[in-house]
């Protein structure tokens, strides 16, 4: 078992094994998605509090500190690390894409200077790594994430954060669509629930992307 056979869905159920995966440093970044103070806050609601502890309980425990241990792998390695937050440019959230406007989960008003929008302190930028700011589900599509990778160099980039199936989702979709080679590191990642994790990852491995431990992708430098 490894990433090579996991995670398959029906479509890659029969398919043979993908090629070794080999990373350059200087051509590799590490992508952190929206891990904000927002989505760490406790519901004040009690029925709330507990439909969501599962979710705090993987980020606080796994998450977190699965995705500073591969911050500062990447950093030693001389491999960017860059971070992404969703947040709206402007206090009443005008700017937001539709997506970011409609009722429900999805509806959060998070200006880009207020402690919610902030990225959590444990895994937050050091130094001059670069933050972009998005106002819609995908990196790539809600920032300007796709000038700042071609000016990098950028070729390969490893994905963690959340939510795993939304906005991790739509920004390995559209980074596969640009032609980045994507490995999402499955233990730096989370969705509402773990049912919904699962199968985000079963729907984008091998197609979008591979999946794969954050102990396997320490293994693919070249």
């Amino acid at each position: 078992m490894g990433w090579k056979t996991d995670w398959r869905s029906f479509y890659y159920e029969t398919a043979p094994e993908p090629e070794d995966i080999v990373l350059d440093r200087a051509r590799t970044a590490l992508l952190v998605i929206d891990i904000q103070n927002t989505y760490l806050e406790v519901p004040g609601d009690p029925a709330e509090a507990a439909r969501w502890q599962p979710f705090l309980d993987r980020m606080h425990g796994t998450v977190i500190p699965n995705t500073a241990a591969l911050q500062a792998w990447a950093r030693a390695q001389g491999i960017e690390v860059l971070h992404a937050r969703i947040a709206s440019l402007t206090r009443d959230g005008r700017d937001r894409s539709l997506s970011q406007k409609k009722p429900g989960f999805n509806n959060l008003l998070l200006p880009k200077d207020e402690h919610a929008s902030q990225i959590v302190p444990a895994v937050a930028p050091v130094a001059d790594e670069i933050v972009v700011t998005k106002t819609t589900d995908s990196a790539l599509t809600g920032s300007n994430l796709r000038m700042v990778l071609h000016n990098l160099g950028i070729r390969d980039v490893i994905v963690a954060g959340i939510f795993t199936d939304q906005c991790i989702s739509s920004s390995v979709r559209s980074l596969a669509d640009e032609s980045f080679g994507v490995v999402v590191v499955e233990d730096c990642c989370a969705a509402a629930t773990r049912e919904l994790h699962e199968a985000e990852l079963r729907i984008l491995n091998m197609i979008y992307c591979h999946v794969v431990s954050s102990e396997e992708v320490r293994s693919f430098l070249g």
